[in-house]
């Protein structure tokens, strides 16, 4: 159960959390054991919260509170399908003084439902074997299909697919935007000078944050599950050339990562990866933390607060202590691990299943302690190892198919693990690695580096 205040009724304070920035709107919560959903229920002092840890710590002043009961185990966000919420409320905090308010559940999320398809993006969702095996429930995949121009008029015309990774929690539904009005994609998109080819808009959703499309031990098979099931669907029914040399991957942050690793997972299947500020890849570097030598994820070795976020001037946004204090006022069962957040998704993603059920944690929610057992399990998916173990195999497979692009003054120190993989790469031998990293002095998160249409004729000049 979910109590989230704002200053503002619009939008709506459900909205807003699940962001550490300093100014974030305060939210608390508390599990249930058992409720019927229609007597009166206490929450209070008792509830933990963030960006203060109890409600009686709020300042005096005019906030809008809003009541959140999640019920949903499917998807990992609060405002998802089922969950159960009222309308805003009007509340004046009082200092020193009890209060008392009443807050209703008087509505529902509806349950999901595809958009509309329109002249040049198309909409799937197909139910997945794999994941329904491994869930023991129906679980589905999503993407959304972004046609060339001249499409309609080319009726036996084959194309060439890019499959595109969005950012953390993006949803295929992003396509949408992608495609609106007056957008500088479309703009590009459309033009004589762009390639013909069909654009994949991946969805990473899965019951305990993004899944990165990668097989998990608490996630299950998404990355077969996408290899197997819902790429050859899309491929079949939207007029894909279906070959390995036409599949190319692309994808920033989130998305940069995982266009890596599904080209360095699925080196056969794939003709070449355009990652832009990709998470860590190399965990001696995740974010600022080395899982497998640092004692603790909260404090550095010279006992200060390790940052989680920092301007591109270099200044902190924002501890690592405090993120994952929101995160454990996400999760059930106060842990991040549940939280759906980013380090509850990177947890479940890389991490073993804990006999009761959950991800087993990495660190210690509260005290930041790391568990080194459970760091050792992380490494499969540390693509700088992976590659440095298995070079002689996979060396030959990724010529020419790795382009990556990070600014050096990443907003979450990406650019450090990075650098590790560069290093790598750059001492390789038989083969000798002749892939592309573009490290750019002074830019953060998300710089790219090289134009959509460039992006594209350098896909399209792969295909044989």
């Amino acid at each position: 159960m979910f109590v989230i205040l704002s200053s503002s009724a619009e939008p709506e304070p459900r909205f807003g959390i699940g962001w550490a920035d300093p100014k974030a709107d305060p939210f608390f919560a508390k599990d249930l054991s058992s409720w019927n959903g229609k007597s009166a229920l206490a929450f209070g002092e008792e509830a933990i919260g963030f960006p203060i840890e109890s409600i009686n710590q709020l300042a005096p002043g005019t906030y809008y509170a809003q009541a959140l009961y999640d019920v949903d185990t499917t998807f990992s966000f609060i405002n998802a399908p089922g969950n159960f919420y009222g309308a805003p409320m009007k509340v004046e905090i009082a200092a020193g003084k009890t209060q008392r308010f009443r807050l209703t559940l008087d509505q529902s999320i509806p349950e999901e439902q595809l958009p509309q398809d329109t002249e040049y993006v198309k909409y799937v969702r197909i139910q997945s074997r794999l994941l329904s095996e491994f869930w023991k429930k129906p679980m589905y995949l999503r993407a959304a299909i972004i046609l060339p121009k001249g499409c309609a008029q080319e009726p036996e015309q084959l194309y060439p697919v890019r499959y595109t990774i969005g950012g953390y929690h993006s949803r295929y539904t992003n396509a949408e935007r992608m495609m609106r009005e007056g957008s500088e994609f479309r703009r590009d998109w459309l033009s004589d000078e762009c390639p013909r080819m069909l654009l994949v808009h991946l969805d990473g959703e899965a019951p305990f944050g993004d899944s990165y499309q990668m097989n998990s031990a608490n996630n299950g098979p998404y990355g077969d599950a996408t290899v197997q099931e819902l790429i050859p669907h899309i491929e079949q029914n939207f007029r894909a050339l279906a070959t390995p040399q036409s599949r190319f991957l692309e994808g920033g942050s989130t998305g940069g990562w995982v266009a890596l690793a599904l080209q360095i997972f699925y080196s056969d299947f794939f003709n070449g990866a355009w990652s832009f500020c990709a998470d860590g890849v190399d965990f001696r570097y995740f974010q600022l933390v080395n899982v497998y030598s640092d004692d603790n994820a909260f404090v550095n070795e010279h006992g200060y607060e390790r940052p989680s976020m920092r301007d591109t001037d270099g200044e902190p946004r924002f501890s690592m202590r405090r993120e994952m204090m929101m995160e454990r006022v996400l999760g059930r069962g106060n842990t991040f691990v549940t939280s759906g957040g980013q380090w509850g998704a990177w947890n479940a993603v890389y991490g073993p299943r804990a006999t009761n059920g959950r991800p087993e944690a990495i660190w210690d929610s509260w005290t930041g302690k790391v568990d080194h057992k459970v760091a050792e399990t992380w490494r499969p998916y540390d693509l700088r190892e992976k590659l440095e173990k298995n070079w002689p195999k996979l060396g030959p497979k990724l010529q020419g198919k790795l382009h990556v692009w990070m600014g050096d003054m990443d907003n979450f120190y990406l650019n450090n693990a990075m650098r590790l993989l560069e290093k790598f790469l750059q001492e390789t031998q038989n083969p000798k690695s002749d892939a592309r990293l573009f490290f750019a002095p002074g830019e953060g998160h998300c710089w790219q580096g090289i134009s959509e249409i460039e992006m594209m004729r350098e896909m399209a000049a792969r295909i044989k």
